[in-house]
């Protein structure tokens, strides 16, 4: 599910939600949430604070006060730290140059269909059809 909506009044939220064959969670600023069958009681909510406690991911665990400051929820702090410690390891960083002109090529698309009536708009292949071929990117590092 995706939502844009800058127009309705309401609170921030990015509206996080992660759900799977026997729980769910949703989770922002100020609700965090989780059911989780077997466990949770009835068909209701229990607050996650004990099973982040327990299972949070250890660069959460180290860098998540700092992080959350930096915006985003601590988003924006993962993201830069994941880019510049691949370039100081002179690896690949979780988002290549492909990646970010797609995520780019979102907003101009939407404009050009806007003016057209919401006509679908052709969404470019920036790689040249080399997508099919790129080997999966082993995003998950245990230091950043």
């Amino acid at each position: 599910i995706v939502t844009h909506d800058c127009n309705l009044p309401r609170p921030y939220s990015l509206g996080f939600r992660v759900q799977g064959v026997s729980g769910i969670s949703e989770f922002d600023y100020h609700t965090k949430r989780i059911h989780i069958e077997g466990k949770t009681e009835g068909h209701g909510w229990e607050d996650m604070d004990s099973y982040i406690k327990e299972y949070d991911h250890p660069l959460w665990k180290k860098h998540g006060k700092g992080a959350t400051e930096a915006g985003h929820g601590g988003i924006d702090f993962f993201v830069m730290n994941a880019f510049v410690e691949s370039a100081k390891e002179n690896i690949a960083p979780p988002m290549d140059a492909y990646d970010a002109a797609a995520w780019s090529a979102v907003t101009p698309l939407s404009e050009l269909s806007i003016e057209n009536n919401g006509a679908p708009q052709d969404f470019p292949d920036f790689t040249r059809g080399n997508w099919i071929k790129r080997a999966p990117y082993n995003w998950m590092k245990e230091n950043y």
